[in-house]
């Protein structure tokens, strides 16, 4: 299991649909579409910049801007648009524009419902990041020959605080998956690096 297949897993469910679909105006059916191309996009791209020193340490410094421990429908509720929107200029660069129609053109979402949703997920991917690079370090986790379920178990389940972004959704060992910069071990070991 990746981190990937985790945080698609947490942001189609249905309360964080729910919690969505409210903040955004647009129906889970729409998300649902979205969310799947959108967050591999997101990783690959936050994977990206954090190859260089510079943007490894740019995003360390956002990610310590978004460390909460709410939970995920808690923290859509009051992401911050324009906030979300800063992120995924940082993150896509001088290609947001060209992802951001190419994300409305798969999904048959218009590209301003693709910036809305993607404001109010941006926030959220930065502090589920973080949540888990802080708790990889904390447990000492070795990422270099992958991450499985129970690392991410270890990584992001969440003691009393309600911030658990996998609230007890998953059970069983799975074998650990290659990343190709999709999905997102890599971005954890580089961050765990810098940490």
């Amino acid at each position: 299991m990746n981190l990937l297949a985790i945080l698609l897993k947490t942001l189609l469910s249905k309360n964080t649909l729910s919690a969505l679909a409210k903040k955004t105006g647009l129906t889970p059916a729409k998300l649902k579409k979205l969310i799947p191309l959108a967050l591999p996009l997101l990783l690959k791209y936050l994977t990206g910049n954090a190859s260089t020193q510079s943007g490894a340490l740019s995003l360390l410094g956002a990610l310590g801007q978004h460390n909460t421990a709410k939970a995920l429908p808690e923290q859509i509720a009051e992401a911050d648009a324009e906030d979300g929107s800063k992120i995924l200029g940082h993150i896509f660069g001088k290609n947001a524009e060209t992802e951001i129609t190419a994300l409305a053109g798969e999904s048959g979402l218009s590209g301003k419902e693709v910036n809305t949703a993607l404001d109010s997920i941006a926030p959220v991917l930065l502090s589920s990041l973080n949540t888990a690079a802080s708790s990889a370090k904390k447990k000492k986790v070795d990422l270099s020959d992958g991450l499985d379920l129970s690392d991410v178990m270890a990584l992001l389940g969440g003691g009393n605080s309600g911030g658990s972004l996998l609230s007890g959704l998953f059970g069983g060992k799975k074998p650990a998956e290659k990343d190709d910069g999709l999905n997102g071990n890599a971005l954890l070991q580089t961050l765990l690096q810098l940490m």
